[in-house]
């Protein structure tokens, strides 16, 4: 009995350190605010962790915010769409390789009174001067994002100097992507968007888009591992398994399975899907 008892503890215990081990097999992935406040996360990441076991913690924050947190290492993927960015992170050398995954694009969002008068423009860049001039309140998220880098160069090749011409017209909150929306609706203001996170914000009072379809809107999204040479502690194996599934087949079309009210928020573009 006593040979059963023990040779149970020791089952007992293996498979407590088992389950321990399986708890703890997880990853760190830094992203921009738009794949988590999209919803795009809360679909894709219980179908990769029921596939391979892996759990994922995100740190959701601006895409600049996103990249200072893999340089530091404190996260072992970034998953973010700011590609000039993104290319510089590969440049320092804090990746050894850049994957497409996925994009959508931009929407000027704002209120339906239109005092700019830009609703129905495919130009982003007209439409930018046009708020300039009117003084209309716009929204910046000014947190060094993606979508923050983005409507600084749109401003930038408007011709539109933002040091000379902001005034309280032009409200830099430091804030996400949801935050803004909200903020937006509140003050009736325009504001730059990712398609993604439009779609699936609900408090939109009097918001409708004002300016969608220009081709300089397109907005693509990266993926990254950090790199385990400058950062040891990087979960390299389990990462690049992250990385490998967003990629792959299976990984694309859930990617492309992810909608709102039937509309497709993100699409896969990944140049070699495997799998």
């Amino acid at each position: 009995m006593r040979k059963i008892l023990i040779a149970l503890l020791i089952s007992f215990a293996a498979m407590a350190a088992n389950a321990a081990s399986a708890q703890d097999r997880f990853i760190t992935v830094a992203s921009t605010t738009s794949t988590e406040q999209s919803g795009l996360f809360g679909y894709l990441l219980p179908i990769f962790t029921k596939k391979t076991g892996i759990t994922v913690h995100v740190v959701a924050l601006g895409t600049g915010q996103a990249l200072d947190v893999g340089r530091r290492g404190d996260a072992d993927v970034v998953f973010v769409h700011d590609k000039p960015a993104e290319e510089k992170f590969l440049a320092e050398s804090f990746t050894t390789k850049r994957f497409d995954v996925m994009y959508n694009d931009f929407v000027i969002v704002g209120p339906k009174s239109d005092p700019a008068k830009i609703g129905g423009s495919k130009d982003v860049l007209e439409a930018l001067r046009k708020i300039a001039a009117a003084k209309a309140t716009f929204i910046s998220r000014g947190d060094r994002s993606g979508t923050h880098q983005a409507e600084l160069r749109y401003w930038k090749d408007a011709g539109v100097n933002l040091d000379t011409v902001k005034g309280e017209w032009y409200r830099d909150i430091g804030q996400g992507m949801g935050p803004a929306l909200n903020m937006a609706a509140a003050s009736d203001a325009y504001l730059l968007s990712d398609r993604g996170t439009w779609l699936s914000f609900k408090n939109r009072r009097d918001l409708v888009i004002s300016v969608e379809g220009d081709k300089r809107l397109f907005n693509q999204y990266g993926v990254m591992l950090v790199n385990p040479e400058k950062h040891p502690k990087v979960k390299k194996a389990d990462g690049q398994a992250f990385i490998n599934w967003l990629i792959s087949r299976d990984g694309q079309q859930a990617i492309a399975g992810y909608k709102i009210d039937g509309q497709q928020l993100f699409f896969p573009d990944a140049t070699t899907p495997n799998g």
